[in-house]
């Protein structure tokens, strides 16, 4: 059997992440197995892996050399998991140190990553949103986020711009949220939710989400992982979680 090893690289500009997203990367595997027919597309969803560097380029290989390539998966061969999480310290301890860092309330953390990949470290949207708080391609650059899929960057950079959207929007938290799913453009030209009723059913549902984890069941939970200290820390930032109008 004769290996052949390839490397493809497909430059795009950051701002164009936003349209073109898990499409781009689709598109770019599409180049590989056009050029390269030994590369069946069985063998696409197992054997490539792919990064994208600081100036927008795409890289792919089916012999990674460098610590910044990830499995290339496709909404069919990575499909999206619903398992409940496992709640073990050391996510727990992300979300606290990273909420604690941007001063953002560590519940509505937990409801976005909640309500964004159900606490899926691999989760790939169909618009390219990645790990655990749906990070899209070119916000992950800005955030200066190196691998979406690392469940402490993503929290980090996805605290982060939360604590970014909440101050844009005077801490008005479904309006920070229905930014963080719709894009900033569209609330700031609303000054207020957006008519899209999949951004309202989403505001609605981090928000569901928000005021369980505000629960005494929450409380519960982060304290048998040995953070009730955190917890008081924190707690002068919780907001009186708030409802959609």
């Amino acid at each position: 059997m004769v290996f052949t090893m390839f490397t493809l690289r497909v430059r795009m500009h950051p701002t164009l992440w936003r349209s073109a997203g898990l499409a781009g990367l689709r598109i770019a595997a599409a180049l590989a197995a056009f050029h390269l027919p030994w590369f069946t597309p069985q063998a696409q969803a197992s054997d490539m892996f792919y990064y994208v560097d600081r100036e927008g380029t795409m890289h792919f290989t089916n012999a990674p050399t460098d610590s910044r390539y990830r499995r290339f998966r496709s909404p069919a061969s990575s499909p999206r998991s619903f398992a409940a999480p496992a709640h073990h310290a050391a996510l727990n301890d992300t979300i606290l140190r990273h909420a604690r860092q941007h001063r953002v309330d560590p519940a509505l953390v937990r409801a976005v990553i909640k309500a964004e990949s159900d606490f899926d470290p691999t989760a790939v949207s169909r618009a390219g949103a990645m790990g655990l708080m749906q990070l899209m391609p070119h916000t992950a650059l800005q955030l200066n986020v190196r691998d979406p899929y690392n469940p402490d960057e993503n929290v980090r950079g996805g605290a982060q711009y939360l604590r970014y959207l909440l101050d844009r929007f005077h801490g008005n938290v479904p309006l920070a949220l229905a930014a963080y799913n719709a894009g900033e453009t569209r609330v700031e030209r609303y000054r207020n939710l957006p008519p899209i009723e999949e951004t309202r059913h989403y505001v609605s549902k981090v928000l569901r989400f928000y005021h369980a984890f505000l629960s005494s069941e929450s409380e519960a939970l982060l304290r048998a992982a040995g953070t009730s200290t955190a917890s008081r820390t924190s707690s002068s930032l919780v907001f009186a979680a708030p409802s959609v109008r």
